[in-house]
């Protein structure tokens, strides 16, 4: 059996991982990503925010030893799911089972004036820039926001508003300084009352300003200020935005989509063409696009190949559980645990936030890097 995996994320390493485990050699694996390594998304406010080095979050592919499983960096040029069949710069893939994993990508340039006026801070490249902004930032005011909708990490923005005053006060221009969050949601994780009810008394006891319901249409850099929806104008001195987001072309090329992602099967996976399944961000399954939600469908999936590879009947159906990290600044993590199921409303809880959860999530991290590429790493 010949598996095809397209992208490298939570969910192509997960669902790799578990393919490698299960039958080795017994399947000719290959997972193609077209970047040289991976990074974990709360890695990137770790290394902007200057409690890392970019280095040392970055994890190599060439790292991937796994029976049955070869990687290939590639850039995809065109998908042909009918007969699953891949055309990418590395030649062409075919496969007995195609699963798409390649995320959402990030688009700037798409909110006027951002580029030229603002940062983004949810690319690799951006964080990572944004290290030494930051650092030579000498206060005034800050604004955070969303610029359009669907966004990966929901959760993401909260933190960084609150890592920005932390950053601000470590600085020690917190005092002359103004740090704003625009979201486009009524609360800042609407599945999670109590999340949202601990984040909204941080802001409060902060002294930042939440402005909820509120998309940013455009940034005018030439007077430094946000243009938002509904024609009001936000002054910045430094502005961090989350980009729009949209599937990668070749996916959309593909025919796959519908209103500009991937459906699938909310329980299996599986997309409208036999034998070829969707997981993660490139989806519309209904759950957030997070890297924690593209490890349990990847797992769902895993689990169809190996029981069709053994001839017995595949039991396990996606559960939309998910549980993910929130940063509540001075070593404080939060944890939140989500379900996201087909038909029902989603639930959320909070643990925390505490020190002992922060010391969970950098297990988190460890875990995956020691399952995923076979060795030892720190957070910390």
């Amino acid at each position: 059996m010949r598996v095809l995996v397209l992208g490298a994320g939570f969910g192509g390493l997960e669902l790799t991982t578990r393919l490698s485990e299960a039958l080795g050699d017994e399947v000719d694996v290959t997972l193609i990503d077209r970047a040289d390594g991976f990074v974990f998304g709360f890695s990137k406010l770790d290394v902007m925010f200057g409690r890392t080095t970019a280095d040392a979050v970055f994890h190599s592919y060439a790292d991937i030893v796994k029976p049955g499983v070869r990687f290939v960096q590639a850039e995809v040029g065109a998908i042909d799911a009918a007969n699953k069949k891949v055309d990418t710069d590395a030649g062409v893939f075919d496969a007995d089972i195609l699963v798409i994993a390649l995320g959402a990508d990030l688009d700037p340039a798409a909110t006027p004036g951002l580029v030229e006026g603002g940062h983004e801070f949810y690319t690799i490249d951006g964080a990572f820039a944004l290290r030494d902004v930051l650092a030579d930032f000498p206060g005034g005011r800050v604004v955070v926001a969303v610029t359009s909708t669907p966004f990966k990490c929901p959760p993401a923005p909260s933190e960084t508003a609150l890592l920005v005053h932390e950053h601000l006060v470590n600085l020690g221009v917190r005092d002359r300084s103004e740090v704003t969050l625009v979201m486009p949601l009524p609360v800042p994780i609407p599945p999670s009352p109590q999340a949202s009810e601990a984040l909204l008394a941080a802001f409060a006891a902060r002294g930042i300003t939440w402005m909820p319901g509120t998309l940013v249409r455009g940034l005018d850099p030439a007077r430094n200020v946000a243009l938002i929806a509904d024609d009001r104008e936000l002054p910045y001195d430094l502005f961090l935005g989350v980009p729009k987001h949209h599937a990668p072309e070749v996916v959309v090329a593909s025919g796959l989509c519908v209103d500009g992602w991937i459906p699938v099967d909310p329980f299996t996976l599986a997309t409208s063409v036999p034998d070829v399944y969707a997981v993660g961000d490139v989806t519309s399954v209904g759950t957030p696009k997070a890297g924690v939600f593209a490890e349990g469908q990847a797992a769902v999936v895993a689990d169809a190949i190996i029981a069709r590879h053994r001839n017995v009947g595949a039991t396990s159906a996606y559960d939309g559980r998910g549980v993910c990290y929130l940063e509540f600044g001075e070593g404080q993590v939060g944890r939140v645990e989500v379900t996201f199921l087909a038909g029902s409303a989603p639930l959320g809880s909070l643990d925390g936030p505490s020190l002992d959860i922060a010391a969970d999530k950098s297990d988190f991290g460890a875990s995956r890097i020691r399952r995923w590429f076979a060795r030892e790493w720190s957070t910390t």
